[in-house]
C-alpha cells in the first residue's frame, strides 16, 4: 500500500491551512496514495495556546470537518487529520486534541483523542497542553482495506504518546500493523530524540510506522523539528523529508512485516 505522509509549517489562519493540507493531499493522490496523514496541529498554530478554544468545533460538525470529509472524498483516499480541537460539553476553557480519520467515501470513521499531554520547560523554552487540553483516555485502532488485498490494522497516536511504550503495546494487542504518529515536536526536543524514539516504537512492535510533523519557523515564533519519517518493521527509515513544507510517501509491505515477526517473535 502506498501511503504519504504531509509535512506542513502551519500558520496563524486556518483556512490558510486547510488549503495548505489540501494542496498536499492533492499530491499524495496524484501519486498513487491511498492513505495520506497531516500532522499534529495541522489547522492552527496559533500566537498563544487558547487560540484553539476559538476555532474548536463539536465532533461530527463544523467548517473544518466538512471540508476534511470533502477532501478525502475528492481525492479518494484514507485521511487522518493529524490533530484538530473538537469541544467538550460543559467545559469552554479545554478541548480535546483529536485525530479523525476519514474514509474515501467521506466518512468519519475512527477517532483518537491524544492520551499523553506534552509539558517541557527548560528554563527557556515552555510547554504545557494540559492547561487548554483535556487528555483523553482510550487507544483507537481502525482498519484499512488497501488495494493489494490486505486490510491494514492501523493504530493511532499522537506525538508526545511517542515516549510511553505502553501505549504501543496496546495497539499492539489490539492487532496493530501500522502505529501513526502525527506530530509537531519542538525543535529541541526533535533534535535530541524524533528518531530514536520512532525506531524504538517500529522495533518494539515490529510494526511499520509513520509520522507526519511540523516542519519549520513558524508565525508564532515556534520552531519545530520536521523530519517527517517512514519506519519500517526492522527499524530502519524508508522515506524523510528534513524541514519544510512537502509529500513523504513510501510503499508499505505487509509482506516484510511478516517476515520480520516469523523471524523474530519478539512481540507478545
Amino acid at each position: 500500500m502506498k501511503a504519504a505522509l504531509l509535512q506542513m509549517v502551519s500558520v496563524t489562519d486556518m483556512p490558510a491551512n486547510l488549503d495548505a493540507a489540501e494542496r498536499l493531499l492533492a499530491q499524495a493522490a496524484q501519486a498513487g496514495a491511498e492513505l495520506a496523514v497531516l500532522p499534529e496541529y495541522f489547522c492552527l498554530m496559533g500566537r498563544h495556546d487558547k487560540d484553539k478554544l476559538a476555532i474548536a468545533e463539536r465532533f461530527g460538525e463544523g467548517v473544518m470537518q466538512t471540508r476534511l470529509a470533502r477532501m478525502a472524498a475528492q481525492y479518494g483516499v484514507h485521511l487522518l487529520a493529524g490533530t484538530m480541537p473538537l469541544a467538550i460539553d460543559g467545559d469552554d476553557q479545554h478541548v480535546r486534541n483529536a485525530s479523525l480519520v476519514f474514509n474515501p467515501q467521506g466518512q468519519c470513521i475512527a477517532r483518537y483523542d491524544k492520551i499523553h499531554l506534552f509539558y517541557f520547560d527548560n528554563g527557556q523554552e515552555r510547554y504545557d497542553e494540559a492547561a487548554v487540553l483535556q487528555a483523553g483516555d482510550t487507544p483507537v485502532c481502525f482498519d484499512l482495506p488497501s488495494k493489494d488485498g490486505h486490510s491494514w490494522r492501523i493504530g493511532l497516536s499522537v506525538c508526545f504518546d511517542v515516549r510511553f511504550p505502553t501505549h504501543y503495546q496496546q495497539l499492539r494487542a489490539m492487532g496493530a500493523e501500522l502505529l501513526l504518529v502525527p506530530s509537531a515536536f519542538t525543535h529541541t526536543t526533535g533534535s535530541a530524540h524524533w528518531e530514536v524514539l520512532l525506531r524504538a516504537r517500529a522495533l518494539d512492535n515490529l510494526a511499520w510506522v509513520g509520522a507526519a510533523a511540523q516542519g519549520g519557523v513558524h508565525e508564532n515564533g515556534r520552531q519545530t523539528w520536521g523530519h517527517s519519517m517512514w519506519i519500517d518493521p526492522w527499524g530502519q527509515v524508508q522515506a524523510v523529508q528534513p524541514t519544510g513544507e512537502g509529500c513523504v510517501i513510501t510503499e508499505l509491505d505487509i509482506a516484510a512485516l511478516h517476515q520480520r515477526r516469523l523471524q523474530l517473535p519478539a512481540v507478545l
